[in-house]
């Protein structure tokens, strides 16, 4: 199956284009069918993908390697006795959580970026060279997206607004996290700003309704994401329509990216979970709900009860047993990169509320605001779930018997830890891509109370690996059995590595777990903040960003609030072990891996202990006073009101003192003359209509 191209879409600066291109001319379905199958017993990957990750690996990989870790004597091995054939092959893994999660997502990567000279010099800066893949969901997808665009190294500047002097173009701005997603101006629904911002998400909205396409509350949510992570929007033209706003950027787009073409980034999967049609299930979902992936080639799921993928191109097609219903007519744009973020963060049927019309977990303005661009929606376009994200059922008819939606004309996705397993292992575990090291940098806030990592996602898929996957999938290693035991044995706090030493009839990759944790210093923490927090002032930003690049280039001592010297090394033992094996003979593990191993290991028969971690603060500091954050975005926003405003005051002042120096000269040349109240209305009617008078609302008064 080819990814095709889609139809040439017109006006990409439009926010209307968020709406999908319909009658575009189907493939040739004899030469490239836009569906493919295949068993779980003999699973195979698009062949574009397997094209990718083999050019990847025998053209970028070797010198990523080398890069990395120099001949391999700092770690105890000769490089040169190692062929490419055998270098590991790693997967990174990017947990959901909001903006929690995608900026300890930005942090824990540029530790692992070689790019940046610090992690470099660390030792941990070049494992996301090495990597193959990189999965994610929710707002993590924005990480890919930033890795396929060759834009990491400046991610932490657009985090904090901080646009590097060679790369300062508009379509370059901050992810602006200080604003508001639902109401960037403030409580007030109804300012003119929060207005023209809801016009214009509702106007693309009611353009792809216009074409036949059921939209939903993930359709708003899918804009709102778009303004902070897509291309084309800053401060300057955050409430206008002076550009689509990322309208036009497509998930199925990203081949043409020339970090993409010329295999130099890890291959992308986002992934998102169904609920069975018509059940309007508002819980969490069952494990044996389907699980889909999304990557720039295919829309597809590999679980046993469905392993087929569809054309992500034309994925906005109902298909009937492969064929489209309108004959030769397909649909292409539904891919839309926001609403592939969206999807996998679509959360609403967990927390929307029809019958109180209430949407719980966000603040009650966001809440207010979601609420009231829906209602507004109800009114203008026919909607379908509003809960979910609507998305055609291209695997309609197939001879699919255990396919729970089979019937079905749409499928209802929602956000990809549904099922409770907030980390996306899945696509990683799957048998084809056969990979020997998983990265978890795990943002999850399992913790009710702190909002800390405490296991649950890494429980979650391994049960539904064991019950369900075994065909389809990898074993997962071996891992404590419950949440407190997470917590008890401290890993879930430190750095580990999970599956070290697997039997020879194992076949589960090595772990490695990067939680989101207390700084090692027993500083105050910043970075366990809620799900639904959908506002971060700069300085905030700033702190979490380094607090988390901090701990990750660190590692951890035991009993000590010092770093590792040897975390580096320790960290491309792990990520190397697993070449030992495919050599004949195998190498024996190094002394120093030997070392690192006694101490990053999970032992589940001689288990570490979250004793050997004193002085970690717990309980979540706010580094801004309640307040501040209000502060910064008014001023962020009407900074250049601000500046106009105060250029206007001090040449206003500069004019009066020169006035009154004036007028003293003249009273001591000249007979003494009153100023009346009309010549004072004179020296103020020139400057009236300033900037300054508008923005400080100035009243001049005739005295």
């Amino acid at each position: 199956m080819s990814s095709g191209r889609t139809h040439k879409r017109r006006n990409l600066d439009s926010v209307a284009t968020y709406a999908p291109d319909t009658n575009v001319p189907c493939p040739d379905l004899s030469t490239a069918p836009l569906i493919r199958r295949f068993s779980p017993q003999n699973q195979t990957l698009h062949p574009e993908e397997q094209r990718y990750i083999s050019e990847r690996a025998n053209n970028v990989l070797p010198n990523a390697w080398k890069d990395w870790l120099g001949d391999g004597s700092g770690i105890g091995y000769d490089l040169s006795t190692f062929s490419p054939a055998t270098y590991p092959k790693i997967g990174i893994a990017v947990p959901g959580g909001g903006l929690r999660a995608a900026q300890y997502g930005a942090g824990c990567l540029l530790g692992l970026d070689a790019r940046n000279a610090t992690a470099k010099a660390a030792g941990t800066g070049g494992l996301l060279q090495v990597a193959s893949y990189l999965s994610g969901l929710s707002a993590l997808d924005e990480l890919s997206r930033r890795v396929l665009a060759d834009r990491l190294l400046i991610l932490q500047q657009l985090a904090q607004d901080r646009r590097p002097r060679f790369r300062r173009r508009q379509d370059l701005s901050g992810w602006m996290l200080d604003l508001s997603f639902v109401t960037p101006d403030g409580v007030d629904l109804l300012s003119d700003r929060n207005q023209a911002f809801y016009g214009s998400i509702l106007y693309g909205i009611i353009a792809k309704a216009d074409r036949g396409v059921d939209t939903s509350l993930t359709d708003p949510w899918s804009r709102m994401i778009s303004y902070h992570f897509l291309n084309q929007t800053t401060r300057e033209n955050f409430f206008s329509n002076d550009t689509g706003h990322g309208s036009g950027q497509l998930w199925s787009r990203i081949p043409q990216i020339p970090a993409y073409q010329s295999r130099s980034v890890p291959f992308p999967i986002v992934v998102a979970d169904s609920r069975p049609v018509g059940s309007n299930l508002t819980a969490t979902l069952p494990l044996n709900s389907v699980v889909y992936e999304i990557t720039p080639l295919e829309f597809a799921s590999f679980d046993p009860f469905l392993s087929t993928g569809m054309n992500l191109s034309y994925a906005g097609t109902h298909l009937s047993n492969g064929r489209s219903i309108n004959g030769t007519a397909c649909v292409t744009g539904l891919d839309q990169a926001g609403f592939v973020m969206g999807t996998s963060a679509s959360l609403f049927n967990q927390i929307l509320d029809f019958a109180r019309n209430t949407l719980s977990q966000f603040s009650s303005s966001d809440s207010a605001g979601l609420l009231y661009v829906l209602s507004r929606q109800l009114q203008q376009v026919r909607t379908r779930a509003d809960d979910v994200a609507n998305w055609p059922n291209p695997f309609q008819g197939l001879d699919i018997p255990d396919f729970q939606d089979v019937n079905a004309s749409w499928l209802e996705l929602i956000d990809g830890s549904s099922n409770q397993e907030n980390i996306p292992y899945g696509p990683l575990l799957v048998r084809a891509r056969n990979l020997d090291v998983i990265v978890t940098a795990e943002g999850s806030a399992d913790d009710p109370v702190n909002n800390w990592p405490n296991g649950t996602g890494l429980i979650f898929t391994s049960t539904r690996q064991t019950t369900l996957l075994q065909s389809t999938h990898q074993q997962f290693p071996p891992i404590p059995s419950t949440p407190e035991d997470f917590i008890a044995t401290g890993v879930n706090a430190h750095p580990t590595f999970f599956g070290c030493d697997p039997s020879s009839t194992d076949n589960y990759p090595l772990i490695i777990y990067l939680p989101n944790a207390p700084p090692i210093s027993g500083n105050d923490p910043v970075t366990n903040t809620p799900t639904f927090q959908l506002t971060y002032t700069l300085h905030h930003t700033r702190l979490f960003i380094d607090q988390v690049f901090s701990n990750t280039i660190s590692g951890f001592t035991p009993k000590s609030n010092s770093p590792d010297p040897n975390w580096g090394k320790c960290l491309q033992c792990a990520a190397f072990d697993r070449a030992r094996s495919k050599v004949s003979p195998a190498v024996p593990r190094s002394t120093i891996c030997i070392q690192c191993f006694n101490q990053y290991c999970y032992n589940s028969q001689n288990p570490s202990s979250k004793s050997e971690l004193p002085n970690r603060k717990l309980e979540f500091v706010d580094p801004d006073p309640q307040g501040l954050s209000k502060i910064q975005v008014f001023f962020s926003v009407n900074k250049f009101k601000l500046l106009g405003g105060l250029i206007g005051l001090i040449v206003l002042i500069l004019l009066i003192t020169a006035g009154f120096i004036l007028f003293r000269k003249h009273s001591r040349s000249s007979k003494y003359q009153k100023i009346t109240p009309a010549s004072s209305t004179l020296i103020f009617e020139e400057f009236k209509d300033h900037p300054i008078a508008e923005s400080y609302k100035m009243t001049i008064y005739s005295k």
